[in-house]
This record gives C-alpha cells, sequence and structure tokens, in this order.
C-alpha cells in the first residue's frame, strides 16, 4: 500500500511519465517484476480501452498480490487525482467569474494548447510509419473534423482496415503494433520478487474470471441501471452514467484522443459546458496527479452542477463528479480481471496488433482534431458553424481574436518547443502570467 500510494502521488505528466515512475519504482528500485514482463502488461494493457496506465496498475497489483491488491493499486492511482480535481471544479464553480480565478485559467488554457500539439507530434512519431498510416491518421481527421463522423466509428473502422491488411498480408500492416523496447537496464525477471514463473492465481480460470468480472460488472452497471429506471433517461444524472460509461468502452488511444469527442458532446448536444471550459478542465488534470481522463469528473461535475433540479447545485455537483469518476473507471478493473489470466494467448497475435497500430495512426488525426478545436476556442472569442452541404465546418469570427490569449499561446510554443520547457513549468507559468496581467490591467484576458 505505500509503495502504490507513493505511486500514485507522483504520477504526474501523462500516460508516459505515469509509466515511467512505475518502471523506476516497481523494477528499478524495488525489484517485484522484470523488464520482460513489465512490457508484456503494458502491451496488453495498449489493447484495452480506458487509461493504460491505470491498468498497468492494477495488473501488476494482481500479479503480485491477486484481487486484493488489484483493487488497491487501481483505486490508489486514481484517488489523488479524484480529490484534486473534486476540489479545483468547486473552486472554478463557485469563483470561476471572479477575476483572479479567471485570470489563472486563461493563462492554463494557452499551456494546455501547447501541451496538446506536443501529443499531436508525440503520437503521430511513433505510429505514422508509412503512407498508409498517414492516410489512416489523415482519412480520421477529415471524418470527425469536416463530417462529425461518431468518435467510436472511427475506432472501429481503423481497427477493422488494420485488421483486414494483416490478414492479407499487405507490408504495411506487418509489425505495426509492435514497440520498441525502451532503453535503460534490463532487470532480468528471474532476480526479481516474482520471478520467471507464473503464480497459480494467474493461470487461466474461467470460472474464477467470469466470477470477478459479473460482480464488477454488476457494480458498474448497477447505479446507471438505477438511475435511469428511478429518475428517467432524460434526467441529467442519468445522461452523465450513460455517456461515461460508453466513452470507458471506446476510449482507445488515450485521453487525448477521446477528449475532443467529449468536449463536443458536452458543448453541443448536452451544453453541460461552454467550449472554453474544457481546456480549462484538461488544465486542472494536467496539474494533478493520475490519469489525464480524469478531466470527465470535472465534466461530469459541472453538467450536474447546472442541470440537476431539486439538489442544491454543490451537492448536483459532486455527486456528478463521483458518479462520472465511478462508471469512466470500474470498467478498467473489469478489463484486467477477465483477461489479464489469459494475456498469453495474445502475444502472438499479428492481426491484433495490426488493428492496434491502425487504432494509433487513426488517433492522431483525433487528436489533430482536438488542437484545432482547442485553438479556436482559445484564440478567438467567437466561433462559429459553417454549413456547405454534409461539410460543418467551425469558422472564428476574426473580428473577435483574443490577442492576449494569441500572444501567450505563441509564447508558450517558443518554450516548449524551443527551449523545451517540460509540461507542469509551462502550465504554472502561463498560469502566473494571466493573473499577473489581471493585477496590472485590472482586466481579465478573455474570459471563458
Amino acid at each position: 500500500m505505500r509503495t502504490w500510494a507513493r505511486i500514485a502521488a507522483l504520477s504526474f505528466g501523462g500516460p508516459a511519465g505515469q509509466i515511467a515512475v512505475m518502471h523506476r519504482i516497481l523494477v528499478e528500485e524495488k525489484r517485484w517484476l522484470g523488464e520482460r514482463r513489465f512490457l508484456h502488461a503494458l502491451n496488453y494493457c495498449m489493447l484495452l480501452p480506458g487509461p493504460e496506465a491505470q491498468q498497468l496498475a492494477i495488473y501488476i497489483g494482481w500479479l503480485m498480490n491477486r484481487t486484493a491488491g488489484g483493487l488497491m493499486a487501481g483505486a490508489l492511482f486514481v484517488f489523488p487525482g479524484f480529490l484534486a480535481i473534486m476540489g479545483l471544479s468547486i473552486l472554478y464553480a463557485l469563483f470561476g467569474d471572479v477575476g483572479p480565478v479567471s485570470a489563472l485559467f486563461f493563462g492554463l488554457k494557452a499551456a494546455v494548447l501547447v501541451v496538446v500539439l506536443q501529443a499531436v507530434i508525440r503520437v503521430g512519431q511513433r505510429s505514422l510509419r508509412n503512407p498508409v498510416m498517414v492516410g489512416l491518421a489523415a482519412a480520421a481527421f477529415v471524418g470527425i473534423y469536416a463530417f462529425n463522423v461518431p468518435f467510436p466509428l472511427i475506432i472501429l473502422t481503423a481497427a477493422l482496415v488494420g485488421y483486414v491488411g494483416s490478414r492479407a498480408g499487405l507490408s504495411a500492416f506487418q509489425n505495426g503494433g509492435g514497440r520498441a523496447g525502451r532503453a535503460g537496464a534490463d532487470v532480468p525477471d528471474a532476480e526479481t520478487l516474482l520471478g520467471e514463473a507464473t503464480p497459480d492465481h494467474a493461470r487461466p480460470n474461467l470460472r474464477w474470471a467470469l466470477t470477478v468480472s459479473g460482480v464488477v460488472l454488476a457494480l458498474w452497471a448497477a447505479p446507471v441501471l438505477a438511475l435511469g429506471f428511478g429518475l428517467g433517461w432524460d434526467n441529467v444524472f442519468t445522461q452523465i452514467a450513460v455517456f461515461f460509461s460508453k466513452m470507458a468502452v471506446v476510449t482507445f488511444g488515450g485521453a487525448y484522443a477521446v477528449l475532443a469527442y467529449v468536449a463536443q458532446e458536452a458543448v453541443r448536444t448536452y451544453h453541460w459546458l461552454k467550449p472554453g471550459e474544457m481546456l480549462d478542465g484538461l488544465g486542472m488534470a494536467e496539474t494533478t496527479p493520475g490519469p489525464l481522463i480524469i478531466v470527465t469528473q470535472f465534466v461530469g461535475f459541472m453538467g450536474a452542477f447546472r442541470g440537476a433540479h431539486g439538489l442544491s447545485p454543490l451537492l448536483a455537483g459532486v455527486l456528478g463528479g463521483v458518479l462520472t469518476t465511478w462508471v469512466t473507471f470500474t470498467p478498467c478493473f473489469l478489463w484486467i480481471f477477465l483477461g489479464a489470466p489469459f494475456v498469453e494467448a495474445l502475444r502472438g497475435a499479428k492481426a491484433l496488433n495490426a488493428a492496434l497500430a491502425a487504432i494509433t495512426a487513426a488517433v492522431v488525426g483525433v487528436i489533430l482534431n482536438l488542437a484545432i478545436w482547442f485553438a479556436l476556442h482559445v484564440v478567438f472569442r467567437q466561433v462559429q458553424d459553417a454549413h456547405y452541404g454534409p461539410v460543418t465546418l467551425g469558422v472564428p469570427v476574426l473580428a473577435s481574436v483574443n490577442l492576449p490569449s494569441l500572444l501567450l499561446s505563441l509564447a508558450a510554443a517558443v518554450a516548449a518547443f524551443r527551449f523545451k520547457v517540460g509540461v507542469i513549468p509551462l502550465l504554472l507559468a502561463c498560469s502566473a502570467v494571466g493573473v499577473l496581467y489581471y493585477f496590472v490591467t485590472g482586466a481579465t484576458p478573455g474570459g471563458r
């Protein structure tokens, strides 16, 4: 418990940073398990929907200490971020329109825009290995940006293309899902606490897998069904439970890939948020420990804060945030407890790896859409939808350009790309600039 609490407290910097922290502590420092076993678990978690870093924590916790270990590791990994986001959401809902607080979030938006651009480049460099993968990324971008193709459909189509391409023997999809091994110390499995042998509890046991998965599935579905039949399917709490349960099933490719879809649905369909507020929530998630996808807690909080009836807005927001966190992260335990004992069967599945590679390529286009969507709402105060037949494009009102935001975004881009400033210093510096601008000029540089 001490080790997993320490990992949770240090889990900043998105999935890459969180996985690096786990590797350093569990493999290099504690030597609980070796390099090959760690990477094998990671590769399996990469195949799953949801936050791969949290699922890796559940997997290793289960491998070391059975079901109780998986539950403890997974819950602790989310808990610090849950508390931090809940506190920040309350602050935002109550005081977000107060000058200094609004100015702080203005600065966060500029930094978050640059962080998302970095994600486009990082994922693109890793996954766009040939012209076919570039084409998949381009098709995904055009589909979601111009035609509003649903994100789940893009993911399923990309997976199908990769699977069929691999089975057809096309060279573009061969070894597509393979990942280069990490640099650093190679700790042999034989020299670790777990050793090379498979523990008895980790061997395939269909009865155990179905039993524990049934329990987790019931815990996931019970609040959704209770809300739907008790309050009605149009109630805001039911909408939150159903929407984020659906997100838990289709969040392939990491948080950045699904955030564009979440943001667009939360703003356009459900009206839980205003356009700029999704950036504020992402800024909160970037500066707190835990999975980045915990930004959904902020979305659920604000949706219930504004849309619930019969409760105080603050109580409704807290309940909405708790509900969102529950339906977002509970499925992670289901995927691990059900599939981990059978993970060895996936090791040589070339077609499955090709499908994963195609999904990752499509995710690049989806993240690019997210970056453009954020950029338009950061740099311009007004963005209008323009319709050209089946095509719908977000067109900024040029006269509404937010000059302070544009200049701060450019400065943040220079700091990140030219001088390699890290994520946390960049977020803190941009927030400080926003607050300083407010106290010097007496004006909020942009608002929400």
